[in-house]
């Protein structure tokens, strides 16, 4: 009943959330207004600035929060280890390299969303064949091999950044930082969040078992190769989404599965609906922040979400470091 108050609770925050994002702004918009326009009424400003402008940006933001909370919960479980996200292991780097060399080409946006899906894939492709080698697999060299090809993949962003037409530089630079502006359709990105969420549910207790341990889960009738495969996958197909929509943005998959655990305990059927609920709130709220703090201009949206979580991250760090050394 606890974690289900919870649940109901973020759920609250995020719908008030919602309505803050499409408040606030250069053009300020009342309650009662926005009541106005989603009756159907209104003034034709309020209705342009509030259903062309605001509204896709905040879908958008809480879609790509939403699809990097639940991207770093599977890999976190997977890995079993807390430090995983599709940041560390170098998924969102390919997707982003993905995305960068369609650009480059002169691609349309589907072309791009299929360039980040590449990238991303074969970011997981490569670190798992060289953490492979030799047959010595293991979950701490992994992530070493992530952390590897991440810095590859950021060579690779550095070098495409460096020849690219000046007219498209200072876009890309804000899109790699983190940036919601330029979003007008969010709505098959938060289609895909909601279906990974709901597809992801029946296998709760699956994740929950893999995470006491690999044997107990084989024992207890876990296909490991094929849970680990369908959401290796999965992770990648959500990093690759929310790079596509919002560029990269820091933090959240890291983030923000560990604070809700704390909240709702390590259960996944309630884990994963609030992660998605979380990471969606949190990255409205930035990109909230993001656009009215220095209005007229707009910070990109990773910064705000790194300032966020560094000193999040270290708190649970530390937190995390005070419970393993207090006597039993």
């Amino acid at each position: 009943m606890r974690t289900l108050s919870w649940l109901s609770a973020l759920a609250l925050i995020a719908g008030l959330t919602w309505l803050g994002g499409l408040s606030a702004g250069s053009f300020p918009i009342t309650f009662a207004e926005l009541w106005q326009v989603f009756s159907g009424e209104g003034e034709p400003l309020a209705r342009s600035v509030i259903l062309e402008l605001r509204l896709p940006r905040v879908a958008g933001a809480f879609a790509v929060g939403a699809l990097l909370a639940l991207a770093g919960a599977y890999l976190q479980v997977l890995l079993g280890n807390p430090l995983a996200d599709p940041y560390i292991l170098g998924t969102s780097g390919g997707a982003a390299v993905g995305a960068l060399i369609v650009l480059l080409l002169g691609g349309g946006a589907v072309l791009v969303s299929g360039g980040a899906l590449a990238g991303a894939l074969l970011s997981v492709a490569v670190v798992f064949t060289l953490a492979g080698a030799g047959g010595r697999w293991s979950t701490t060299r992994l992530l070493l091999t992530g952390v590897i090809v991440a810095a590859g993949w950021g060579a690779l962003i550095s070098f495409f950044l460096s020849v690219a037409p000046e007219r498209d530089l200072r876009g890309m630079l804000f899109w790699l930082m983190g940036d919601l502006s330029h979003i007008t359709t969010p709505w098959p990105a938060l289609a895909l969040a909601i279906a990974a969420l709901f597809l992801s549910l029946p296998l709760a207790r699956s994740l929950d078992l893999l995470a006491r341990g690999e044997l107990q889960a084989s024992a207890l009738g876990v296909e490991i190769s094929r849970l680990r495969l369908a959401l290796y996958f999965a992770a990648a197909l959500l990093t690759a989404a929310a790079v596509t929509l919002g560029g990269s943005i820091g933090f959240l998959g890291l983030v923000v599965p560990h604070l809700m655990r704390l909240v709702v305990g390590s259960a996944h059927r309630l884990l994963l609906p609030a992660a998605a609920l979380f990471g969606g709130t949190l990255l409205v709220l930035a990109d909230t922040l993001a656009r009215t703090a220095i209005a007229p201009r707009q910070l990109p949206v990773g910064v705000l979400t790194a300032l966020i979580g560094v000193p999040v991250f270290l708190f649970l760090l530390q937190k995390s470091d005070r419970r393993r050394e207090s006597p039993k």
